[in-house]
């Protein structure tokens, strides 16, 4: 019974020695051709979760908003820096976090409004009280009050609109996360 466990035992082992060998070819290759960065560790900054999302500590305030802001891939990175410096305009007072990997804007001690995530084609937008917005944004979610907006690489985000969406979201109870 004992050699049997042993030989499980092993087969397991050698599985998951097998597939993490193929994990850093696969990252390898990828940040060779420009399409990834490498694992942290190296000093090339903080790894990209599956998706392209970047792997941000928890933490309060602005700086780790723009190191995740920094560690975005591509085009994605210029895109939400712009879009950053519209929501610092449009709320002064805003406070900002990274929760779960994701850049999150409220106001203190009323909740957070707004949420981002990057995806490996795409930063999507969550508006956490969304359907009370006027016009509402764009895209539907599970839950009812949360909606979204997704912005690709060709957009043009109408910035007048996006800034309307945020003022008014920042009036809204925000969420306790």
């Amino acid at each position: 019974m004992a050699a049997k466990t042993s030989r499980k035992s092993a087969k397991v082992a050698k599985k998951a020695a097998a597939k993490k060998v193929a994990a850093k070819k696969v990252a390898a290759k990828a940040a060779k051709a420009g399409k990834a960065k490498p694992p942290s560790g190296n000093g090339a900054g903080p790894p990209l979760l599956s998706g392209g999302n970047p792997q941000i500590a928890k933490a309060y305030g602005d700086a780790p908003v723009q190191s995740y802001i920094a560690a975005m891939p591509g085009w994605k990175s210029d895109a939400w820096r712009r879009l950053d410096a519209l929501i610092a305009r449009t709320v002064p007072n805003v406070y900002k976090a990274v929760k779960w990997n994701s850049p999150l804007y409220g106001i203190e001690g009323q909740g957070w409004f707004l949420g981002v995530h990057c995806f490996a084609k795409y930063i999507k937008v969550a508006f956490f009280r969304g359907a009370s917005l006027r016009p509402i944004p764009p895209g539907a979610s599970k839950q009812k009050d949360v909606r979204y907006l997704d912005i690709h690489e060709d957009d043009q985000v109408d910035e007048a609109q996006f800034a309307a969406w945020v003022k008014q979201a920042s009036r809204l109870p925000g969420e306790r996360m």
